[in-house]
């Protein structure tokens, strides 16, 4: 993955408007950090395969940077994506990475299921 440049980001967004497409969009402050501090509230939230079509969809920010994707009925949203890769497979692979490097959010658009 590299960090992400917004004009090439938005256009591979542009190309998966109006179309079917498969989504992936986790979130994690740390599932698994509270069984080192009982303390610390871990939160998450996870799906995969939802297949959606969105009308349009928008990359802002400047970074750690937000995309939002508007359906006719409401919006699949994103904030603190880091980095981007368009795979062999043609999917837009979007990742928020903290400071510590690990990852925070994900938000994959693909026109085939993910396995």
């Amino acid at each position: 993955m590299e960090p992400i440049q917004l004009a090439k980001v938005q256009e591979v967004i542009n190309q998966f408007a109006a179309k079917d497409v498969y989504i992936h969009l986790e979130t994690t402050n740390g599932a698994y950090a509270s069984h080192f501090d009982e303390s610390f509230f871990s939160a998450g939230a996870y799906i995969r395969n939802a297949q959606v079509c969105y009308e349009h969809g928008k990359i802002v920010g400047e970074g750690p940077f937000r995309v939002g994707l508007k359906m006719p009925i409401g919006w699949i949203y994103a904030e603190g994506l880091t980095h981007f890769e368009v795979d062999k497979e043609e999917r837009l692979l979007l990742a928020g990475h903290g400071h510590d490097g690990k990852l925070a959010v994900a938000l994959q658009i693909s026109e085939k299921p993910f396995d």
